[in-house]
């Protein structure tokens, strides 16, 4: 399908119904990241504007490279329904707890232990394909609530830095994050 420059109505409820979307970053040198996510960690601005809530994991890649080039792709894929693939092209930036803006972005998202940033991203293309390919899967439970924020709750907030000081200061091409003001 031809690209499109903004969500509508019809992609916005597709969006809103998927358990899962994938992130896709990369720096001009180095690897290219590609990270699943999910649990109730994006919210659609408007048709030209989508946030999602980084939660803390055993890599930051993505901030890494949003600070050396920042083109973020999002993808979202129908596993139940009718087949559909929804890619949304933009530009990103990264706002941390220390940045203004902080207080009223994180006020969209539930409280989560690990929340580390939140990625706003500002859509300069959409794009749809046929998703004929990707396979009928049910969702059975979200991991976040059970596993993810249980183990964050249990370090607290110095554990915590403490972890991301360990993982997630740099990517794996050695890029830094902004993770920790320098």
């Amino acid at each position: 399908m031809p690209l499109g420059a903004k969500l509508n109505g019809t992609l916005r409820a597709f969006v809103e119904r998927q358990k899962m979307f994938f992130v896709a970053t990369a720096a001009p040198e180095g690897r290219v990241n590609l990270s699943p996510k999910g649990a109730d960690s994006l919210r659609i601005i408007d048709d030209t504007r989508i946030m999602w809530l980084s939660l803390s994991g055993s890599g930051n890649e993505t901030a890494g490279h949003l600070l050396q080039s920042d083109r973020m792709t999002l993808m979202f894929c129908a596993f139940e329904g009718d087949a559909l693939i929804l890619r949304v092209f933009g530009r990103a930036n990264a706002l941390h707890p220390r940045d203004p803006g902080w207080a009223d972005a994180v006020a969209r998202f539930p409280a989560m232990a690990g929340t580390r940033q939140i990625f706003d991203l500002t859509i300069d293309a959409v794009r749809t394909s046929c998703g004929t390919g990707v396979p009928h899967m049910a969702f059975e439970a979200d991991r976040v609530d059970t596993e993810l924020m249980p183990y964050f709750d249990t370090l607290g907030a110095d554990g915590v830095a403490r972890f991301w000081a360990r993982k997630n200061v740099e990517t794996i091409d050695g890029y830094p994050t902004g993770l920790f003001e320098d």
